[in-house]
């Protein structure tokens, strides 16, 4: 899996041909640290005195959701309202800076920036100062905000995401007109929700509340996970999404679509700081679909992103750099995730289906690898798009080739193959066949080498019973364990 992520990062994100691009609306925001040391505590008051030292700001809210975006290579527009004020200023210098283009952002006189004013003292957070307008805009600067974002949705943009901070902006009537206008014109529509009504979200492609919000919105307890599950589906069925992904901290992503839920364990190794992990999900989804990604793939890595961001203090982006780095990180050590069990392979299996992957099988004994064997499990893997290998443990494998065989323990090779690009599982099997394992897992195309007949292979007429079919694939002539041990012999 991640040799595929780190693909899509690489070569199509950021990609000088690539003009897809992504439209952000929603509720902008300011966020300003001051940070300092703490020594003593006020004569004045029983208060801590912050001796200040420094200070910064960042984007925050929608403007963080594209600045992610914008920082993994995805070319992005933003649309919302900011005061008329030296925050807004700042803020749109900042996103321009980014290289997010503030092509919708109203400035209304009536309101102002929303602001966000950490004090610090070393690493814990003393206060926050928020300076903001809950209201709803006006009907004028309403319409004047929706012509603003369908004058850019009419420019065709990859994605859209609604950015709902409830400071005013998403309201139901622009919601309601921007998902109409997306869903004319085929554009997908991505929402970070907020609010207990998520009706003004009918018809997005997808929402992506966290736990705690998703429980709000169904009225269930969040500690009920049967009950939180079940509610979400009928949410995603009531408001007509593809998918809907509750994102749930440390316990990780549950995507729920028309065909099943499917779970993604958290991959943070050190959570110091959960502010802006939801905008990093949606803004990685975006750019996983915009790469090409189905959204289970897209949010797999969106999981592999929140758990870089959480380790960061304060409100950071992701980086294309920094994802890239964690996927082939994770890929190195990912090798001997490869080698399953029956259980983890079904599973495997599952998630991989309902991404769309048509999952190849082939077994063998591989013993002594070379050169024969490389080839025909690439040319295997070219059948479809995932390649399970169930491979003869050492028991079969002298049931087969005698008392002297394998040369290798059964482990040894279960790693090497692992450690193919080719192949995307390993599973051992003492069977004679491999039938118990082909009914298993159901693969949709059953691979053996040339030097069989389509009758003779194990498992080829219960491959065909349920869709599938049989390939046979041409082995290279002169290319054996055998001769390998007889030239050694010698």
């Amino acid at each position: 899996m991640q040799a595929h992520l780190i693909d899509v990062v690489r070569h199509r994100l950021g990609a000088e041909n690539n003009a897809a691009w992504a439209l952000v609306v929603g509720d902008l925001m300011l966020d300003r640290y001051l940070i300092g040391e703490v020594e003593r505590i006020s004569p004045e008051a029983p208060v801590p005195v912050v001796l200040l030292k420094h200070q910064y700001d960042r984007v925050g809210g929608a403007a963080n959701v594209a600045a992610n975006l914008a920082k993994l290579g995805v070319p992005t527009r933003i649309a919302g309202c900011a005061g008329n004020d030296d925050e807004a200023r700042r803020l749109i210098a900042m996103m321009t800076e980014i290289g997010i283009a503030p092509s919708a952002v109203l400035q209304s006189p009536q309101r102002p920036t929303t602001t966000k004013t950490r004090i610090l003292g070393g690493h814990q957070q003393m206060m926050r100062l928020d300076q903001e307008s809950r209201a709803p805009l006006g009907n004028d600067e309403t319409q004047q905000l929706l012509q603003l974002v369908l004058q850019q949705i009419d420019e065709k943009p990859a994605v859209v995401i609604l950015s709902d901070y409830a400071k005013g902006v998403l309201s139901k009537a622009l919601c309601e007109q921007v998902i109409a206008r997306c869903r004319q014109g085929g554009i997908k529509v991505l929402v970070d929700p907020k609010g207990l009504d998520y009706t003004k979200y009918h018809g997005a492609t997808a929402l992506t509340p966290n736990k705690r919000e998703t429980a709000d919105a169904c009225k269930v307890d969040a500690k009920d996970n049967d009950a939180l599950l079940a509610a979400a589906t009928a949410l995603r069925q009531s408001l007509d999404l593809e998918f809907l992904a509750m994102t749930r901290g440390e316990e990780g992503i549950s995507i729920i679509d028309a065909q099943h839920t499917q779970h993604i364990s958290a991959t943070a190794k050190q959570v110091f700081d959960v502010s802006g992990a939801g905008d990093t999900v949606i803004a990685t989804l975006a750019a996983g679909l915009i790469g090409g990604l189905p959204h289970g793939e897209a949010l797999q890595l969106a999981n592999i992103a929140a758990g870089i961001v959480v380790g960061k203090v304060g409100t950071v982006p992701i980086t294309r750099d920094e994802l890239l780095q964690e996927l082939v990180t994770q890929e190195s050590t990912a090798q001997v995730n490869k080698i399953h069990d029956l259980a983890s392979l079904k599973a495997q299996v599952e998630v991989w289906k309902a991404a769309g992957r048509k999952v190849v099988f082939t077994n063998g004994c591989f013993d002594l690898l070379h050169a024969g064997h490389v080839t025909y499990l690439e040319a295997a893997r070219k059948m479809g798009d995932r390649l399970v290998l169930g491979l003869n443990t050492d028991a079969s494998v002298r049931a087969l080739k005698g008392p002297t065989r394998p040369v290798i323990h059964e482990a040894d090779r279960a790693r090497v193959l692992a450690g193919l690009e080719a192949i995307d599982a390993v599973i051992l099997f003492g069977e004679d066949t491999p039938l118990k394992l082909i009914n298993a897992i159901k693969p949709d195309v059953l691979v053996k080498g040339s030097d069989y007949t389509e009758d003779q292979v194990v498992g080829g007429r219960e491959v065909k019973s349920w869709g599938g079919r049989v390939a046979l694939v041409d082995v290279v002539p002169g290319r054996s364990t055998s001769n390998i041990i007889d030239k050694l012999a010698q």
